[in-house]
Parts: structure tokens; C-alpha cells; sequence
């Protein structure tokens, strides 16, 4: 694609698709889910970012994000969330990345790659092109954004803290859509993508004890893109009940 020309539908899909299985290893470097030995250094966006050189944890990223794309073009509007949602051995979510998005047009599904068609809220068609759409980003400054994003990820563990959890870490990347729909069911001989979340996985899960931090937004004038990570009530918990110890200790050994 032109890096300075708008955007179309289809372009962007790919583009915050990208984005997100670049942020998804990036995450499991940063978070230390998986040995830093297993991660190779890459340049991403003009930034550094870290890939997995593990064959089966790179293809069920890479089918995971892929699956994401393909919902994002087949139904308009559909997809509400993606997360990454890093968990102990006992399957209790410990920390969300959450990928929200907002469609900001409605599009023809034949206007996807190189047009578009825009719709008020009766939906009347008040605009179309057989071009990019009108207005939106292009792809080089998507991709400063995006190495923005990158940079509020790489200071995180400044906010969030260290896990120190080892290998009893794992993660799974979560999908959620608007209103209870289904998701795209594949035909053929592959299974279907998408099987039910745990409940404690995904963000209806969360209780008001949870803290969220918005890392970074973005409006490409056809899907809005937030960024942030949430804390569960579970390990802000854990954080206070390991500290608490700590400082118990801490008053024994002065007396």
C-alpha cells in the first residue's frame, strides 16, 4: 500500500490485525510468560519489538490474530474486543491486554479493499468512492501511532510490577463480540477458530476491584483502536498479601 495514501476498509483490518500479533509476542516477552531465550530482537514500526522463535506458539498466534482479521472483514461491526489475558496454572486471569475497536463507517462489502460507502444513522447512504476513504489515515502515520503503542508497552512493567510467577504463567487470546453474537462459524475441513472462553478470561469477568490503564487510542477515521491493560482483583490481592508478609517479616526481625 501507498504509506501516503488513506487508508480503505481492508487496510486497516490488516494494519491493526499486524499490530496486534506484533504487541501480542511483545507482550509475552514483557510480561515474562515464556523464557527471554525462547525471543529473538526485531524492528517493528521503527521500534524495537520482540518475536517468538518457538514454531507452535508463533502458528497459534498467528492463527489466533488471523481469525480476528477474518472476523473483522466478514462482519461488519462484529468484533467489540481482543485479549490477551495472561493467567496462573489455575486458569485465574491475572492480567487483560484488551485491543478494543469502534467501526466509524459502515462499508459495502465490495467497497472493502479499494472504496467505501458511508451511511447516517438511518442508514442513508450519504457518501461513496471507488478510492480509499476519504479522510482517513494512511498508513505511515498509523504506523508512528503504533510505534507509540510499542513504547507504552515496553515501559509497562514499570507500572504493572513483575509477575514472578515462572512457569506457572500461561495465556490465551480472547475474542469478544457485540451483543452475544456468534462467531463466523468456518466451513470446510478446518475446525472452527473460536471455542467458548472461561468466563474469568474475558473482560464481563471482571469485578469492580480490577484496575484498568489506558496505554494508548487511535482514530484511523474507520476503526477506532484502544490500548490498555487491566489488573484483576486477584492479583492486586496477591501483591497486598505478599507485601503484607513481607513487612511482617520485616517487624519480627527488628524486635
Amino acid at each position: 500500500m501507498d504509506p501516503d495514501t488513506p487508508l480503505s476498509f481492508n487496510q486497516t483490518v490488516r494494519g491493526i490485525t499486524e499490530f496486534i500479533e506484533v504487541a501480542t509476542h511483545t507482550i509475552l516477552y514483557v510480561r515474562q510468560v515464556y523464557p527471554a531465550e525462547i525471543f529473538v530482537r526485531r524492528k517493528k514500526y521503527n521500534t524495537p519489538v520482540f518475536q517468538s522463535r518457538h514454531p507452535a506458539l508463533n502458528e497459534y498466534i498467528s492463527g489466533a490474530v488471523k481469525a480476528v482479521a477474518d472476523e473483522l472483514m466478514l462482519v461488519h461491526g462484529n468484533v467489540h474486543k481482543v485479549v490477551v489475558v495472561i493467567k496462573n496454572n489455575e486458569d485465574v486471569a491475572l492480567e487483560r491486554f484488551i485491543f478494543a475497536m469502534q467501526n466509524m463507517i459502515q462499508v459495502e462489502a465490495y467497497n472493502k479493499e479499494t472504496g467505501y460507502a458511508t451511511f447516517d444513522a438511518s442508514e442513508h447512504l450519504i457518501h461513496s468512492s471507488t478510492y480509499s476513504v476519504e479522510d482517513a489515515m494512511t498508513a505511515s502515520v498509523l504506523g508512528q501511532y503504533f510505534r507509540s503503542f510499542l513504547i507504552k508497552l515496553s515501559m509497562v512493567e514499570s507500572q504493572l510490577g513483575q509477575l514472578g510467577l515462572g512457569d506457572d504463567l500461561s495465556f490465551a487470546i480472547v475474542i469478544e463480540l457485540k451483543d452475544d453474537k456468534m462467531p463466523t462459524v468456518t466451513h470446510g475441513k478446518d475446525p472452527p477458530p473460536w471455542i467458548p472462553a472461561t468466563l474469568d478470561n474475558t473482560t464481563t469477568g471482571t469485578s469492580e476491584q480490577a484496575e484498568l490503564h489506558m496505554l494508548r487510542a487511535v482514530d484511523t477515521g474507520i476503526i477506532n483502536l484502544s490500548f490498555a491493560v487491566q489488573e484483576s482483583e486477584f492479583k492486586l490481592n496477591m501483591e497486598k498479601s505478599s507485601t503484607a508478609s513481607s513487612s511482617g517479616k520485616g517487624k519480627e526481625r527488628a524486635v
